[in-house]
């Protein structure tokens, strides 16, 4: 038995059709039926979208970024709790699995302090936009999630946390999960998106790139790496500076790349490495 810890960071189109969200469930049994130990980090975007039209809540974007105000703030949390992470760990029982949902708020298991984004312009000037209620992961207590998966239950965690003097803040998913895949130590993290990993010239397929060095990073930001990518990216970054083995980009539409990358060893999607 393997006895490896794997964080999924599940998001994008994958979450919304139900066929897939059944199929993504089935693979992360299949792992533990391999001895893997599955965390699932959450966000909802298209959840949240939906959520915020309906409440006549405008939302704006920087990088990928979305700007949160308290009002929208209530929206998200809501819609991430109550909506997003109880359907998951319904759909993931049904699996005959044992999942708990949590937030970063839960036991304190993640503490947050208020992100200021640093934005930079055509000519490479900086400067820092205000994002609201939107925060940083400041600290991880792995503490919960440790003693959860000893006991064989699978944590589903989705992206609110609260600072040291109460204040609640929205985390970029992507953010969120690559700094909880450090503080774990995971071997493998995988972020799942809408696309077969990064491509130099997308959409060709003869263009994915499928090995990235950290020291080849940064000659990417700016023209491949773009957009949502940008904080996708960056969290595998920040998870293999951390520590992590290695972390991949796979298409979440596309739920056997799952366990073919883990199980097959199949190379898929874009795998960045020290």
């Amino acid at each position: 038995m393997n006895s490896q810890k794997v964080l999924i960071k599940y998001g994008g189109n994958a979450m919304v059709n139900e066929e897939l969200k059944k199929q993504i469930a089935e693979k992360i049994a299949l792992l533990q039926s391999h001895g893997y130990q599955v965390i699932l980090v959450h966000g909802g975007g298209p959840f949240i979208n939906k959520a915020l039209d309906e409440a006549s809540i405008v939302s704006t974007f920087f990088d990928g970024h979305r700007y949160t105000s308290p009002e929208a703030l209530t929206c998200i949390e809501k819609t991430l709790k109550g909506e997003v992470n109880s359907s998951l760990v319904s759909l993931l029982n049904r699996t005959g699995l044992k999942a708990v949902g949590l937030s970063g708020k839960d036991g304190q298991f993640v503490t947050a302090e208020k992100r200021w984004h640093v934005q930079f312009d055509e000519t490479g000037k900086s400067q820092q936009v205000d994002l609201g209620q939107v925060g940083e992961v400041s600290h991880v207590d792995t503490t919960l999630v440790e003693i959860l998966l000893r006991e064989g239950f699978t944590p589903v965690i989705t992206c609110i946390a609260g600072d040291s003097d109460g204040n609640e803040y929205n985390i970029n998913g992507d953010v969120f999960a690559g700094k909880i895949a450090s503080a774990l130590a995971v071997d493998a993290y995988i972020v799942l998106t809408d696309v077969d990993g990064l491509f130099l010239d997308f959409p060709d397929p003869k263009s994915i790139i499928p090995n990235l060095k950290l020291k080849d990073l940064k000659t990417y930001y700016g023209s491949v790496i773009q957009g949502g990518m940008i904080p996708k990216i960056s969290s595998c970054e920040a998870a293999v500076v951390a520590g992590v083995k290695h972390a991949v980009i796979l298409n979440g539409t596309k739920p056997n790349q799952i366990t073919d990358y883990l199980l097959e060893n199949k190379l898929l999607g874009t795998t960045i490495t020290a």
